[in-house]
């Protein structure tokens, strides 16, 4: 397919020493370090996770609001093991999600997650063919002042 004037993309552009600048589809950009002790910038597969976590993390939160539960804090954290051979793709990927409020449902984030990680979350499926792909979850109390 051709690409036409009016399409949207994803440039990344070589930016000398070891950094890029990707531009979004959407216009943003943001440094890419590729010199994995400098750590002055997110890496490659750093970028991955956050997009991976906050793509499932949308559509949880979007889903406990559906479902009118009173959340007041909610995070993904994301631990992953990758393969000894290259090119060390992701084994695992563990996705816990914490959520905040007083009485939230365990059945409704349970259910949240379910719908996430099985039919809406494009990260998901992407690398679910070749990562074993591991949800648990945490509800914490609010803590009234």
């Amino acid at each position: 397919m051709a690409a036409t004037s009016n399409d949207k993309y994803t440039a990344i552009e070589f930016a000398g020493d070891d950094f890029f600048i990707a531009t979004t589809p959407s216009g943003n950009s943001l440094t890419v370090d590729v010199k994995g002790d400098r750590r002055t910038a997110p890496g490659p597969l750093e970028l991955f996770l956050v997009g991976l976590g906050s793509c499932t993390a949308a559509d949880v939160i979007s889903i406990l609001h559906k479902k009118r539960e009173k959340v007041t804090g909610y995070r993904v954290e994301i631990r992953t093991e990758r393969r000894d051979e290259h090119p060390r793709a992701f084994r695992r990927i563990e996705l816990k999600h914490i959520v905040r409020g007083n009485h939230v449902s365990a059945e409704s984030v349970k259910h949240a997650i379910a719908l996430s990680t099985e039919k809406y979350c494009s990260a998901v499926a992407t690398v679910r063919a070749t990562a074993e792909i591991v949800t648990s979850f945490e509800i914490q109390p609010e803590i009234q002042p």
